[in-house]
């Protein structure tokens, strides 16, 4: 039996089984291989069913059927119509198995766009083009695009985001969003290191946190792979400035641990920095954005409840 089925065409196993049904609802008496065969079918359809669509389905149909319970309806003798309604509602959740699954996949399952072995160029409805880098996974809901076009994004991507004064583009990442009109950047995701890098256009970038960060072309946002932290780097380095290295334009933390600002510190203005051992998990939250190293110091010290002295690009925190 099982072999038979598996070598019947679908349309043709559709059709076999709803008559068997039709049959079931109008009384006639169906032989014990009929019934075999509904069974098998039965839990094949529903086997590879998403078992959450197919309860809602089920409790949709009877819902809609409860109404018909409670006003008087005249019927042939044979049957109740409790018992005739909820056999019209078995075969209408027959066919939700029977087409369930392809209605699923079609009109409600999101599309799935994965770059295995290279990049991989996604084109979407509202003529935005996502390029995927190796490893990367983007998610489309089927509703896309909406009001709000929204994507999900794993692993790394450049966008070409379709001009929309009306509809946002969001990118939403892990742990933070990338909100657009229409632009092109390149969101990357390196274990806890995220980064939006801007190429033309503008974004806004939020994170859990952190105030929201607008970039302009050429800029980077960046968390430095540490939670609740915000920089935007400029791309670009002036030929008079003297550094070898991008130009952080804005920093922010929130609540971060002390030993953690003062690496980023150290760091971007290439220096160093020395504090009591005891203040290393003290948490702190400040704005680094425009201040001169020397005022970002004299800064970090009054939050601390500390003095700053200098000794050429040594900065010592003590009471």
């Amino acid at each position: 039996m099982k072999y038979c089925m598996k070598s019947l065409k679908y349309k043709n196993t559709e059709a076999f089984v709803f008559k068997l049904w039709k049959r079931e609802i109008s009384g006639e008496t169906i032989s014990e291989k009929e019934t075999e065969v509904l069974t098998i079918w039965k839990a094949h359809a529903e086997k590879s069913l998403d078992q959450n669509h197919l309860e809602e389905s089920r409790e949709r149909v009877l819902s809609l059927l409860e109404p018909y319970f409670i006003q008087p309806v005249t019927i042939a003798p044979r049957l109740t119509f409790r018992n005739y309604a909820y056999k019209i509602a078995a075969v209408i959740i027959l066919l939700l198995s029977l087409g369930g699954i392809f209605t699923y996949q079609t009109f409600f399952k999101a599309d799935i766009y994965t770059a295995e072995s290279g990049t991989r160029t996604v084109h979407l409805e509202d003529g935005s083009v996502v390029t995927l880098l190796r490893g990367a996974e983007l998610t489309v809901e089927k509703s896309f695009p909406a009001e709000t076009r929204i994507v999900d994004l794993k692993g790394d991507a450049v966008f070409s985001v379709a001009k929309s004064k009306i509809h946002p583009f969001i990118v939403r990442a892990d742990g933070f969003s990338t909100k657009v009109l229409g632009t092109v950047f390149k969101v990357s995701q390196s274990g806890i290191t995220k980064a939006v890098e801007l190429y033309e256009g503008k974004v806004a970038v939020s994170s859990s946190g952190i105030p929201v960060s607008y970039l302009t072309p050429h800029q980077k946002w960046t968390n430095f792979g540490i939670a609740h932290t915000s920089a935007i780097v400029s791309l670009i380095v002036p030929k008079t400035s003297g550094k070898k290295h991008p130009v952080v334009l804005s920093l922010s933390f929130n609540d971060v641990p002390l030993k953690q600002v003062v690496d980023i510190l150290q760091k971007n203005d290439e220096i160093r920095i020395l504090y009591p051992s005891e203040a290393a998990e003290k948490k702190i939250t400040a704005d680094f954005t425009g201040g001169s190293t020397d005022e970002n110091m004299e800064a970090l010290a009054f939050i601390l409840g500390l003095e700053v002295q200098k000794e050429n690009r040594i900065y010592t925190l003590k009471k």
